[in-house]
């Protein structure tokens, strides 16, 4: 499964930058990373994993602005087509797994 969380945040004022920028480093801080410029992602192994972040992430939502969380499976994931200009450009492939017997 993929998290991603989409936002568009003011950024107006020098408050607004702060609460902005302390928004994308709380991403960071929880395993995302990011795929565009408003855009970040994060890879669980299943739906119930993601809730704990999912509520942690609602935790943490700005006072002000537009916030989208967004639960996809890997095999949606991998139907994403991406590009850098117009050459086609692979996804990011999910993280290893630790297996132990």
């Amino acid at each position: 499964m993929w998290l991603f969380a989409m936002f568009d945040l003011p950024v107006g004022t020098k408050e607004e930058r702060k609460e902005a920028t302390r928004f994308r480093v709380f991403l960071l801080s929880q395993g995302f990373f990011r795929l565009q410029w408003s855009v970040y992602a994060k890879h669980f192994t299943s739906e119930e994993g993601a809730a704990g972040v999912r509520g942690r992430v609602r935790g943490a939502l700005p006072d002000r602005g537009h916030v989208r969380l967004l639960l996809v499976t890997d095999r949606q994931f991998g139907k994403m087509e991406s590009f850098i200009g117009r050459k086609q450009h692979g996804n990011e492939p999910p993280p290893e797994q630790l297996l132990l017997f």
